[in-house]
């Protein structure tokens, strides 16, 4: 599996309040999936970040391209491959 990056700027702010809810459903489904292993907003209000497990990049566009925010025009994205280097804490 490969780590994905992706980056969901801000396109319409009352889009992205009116399908907030079924947004976070739809990652809270990807993450017990396996699909999604981290996301979150910005503070600043600018957009959030999702960080994608995927096959290849394809995979992981399909998965964004089915995101509430995405279908229905709340947010923008871009996507980047990314090579995770995780903290080895001993445990």
């Amino acid at each position: 599996m490969r780590y994905f990056a992706v980056l969901l700027p801000m396109k319409d702010a009352n889009k992205s309040q009116e399908f907030r809810a079924q947004h976070l459903a739809f990652l809270a489904a990807q993450r017990n999936s396996g699909q999604v292993v981290v996301n979150g907003k910005f503070v600043d209000g600018s957009g959030g970040l999702v960080i994608y497990r995927a096959e290849s990049f394809a995979n992981c566009e399909a998965l964004v391209k089915a995101d509430p925010y995405i279908v229905e025009g709340a947010r923008k994205y871009e996507i980047f491959e990314w090579e995770a280097v995780w903290a080895d804490n001993g445990t």
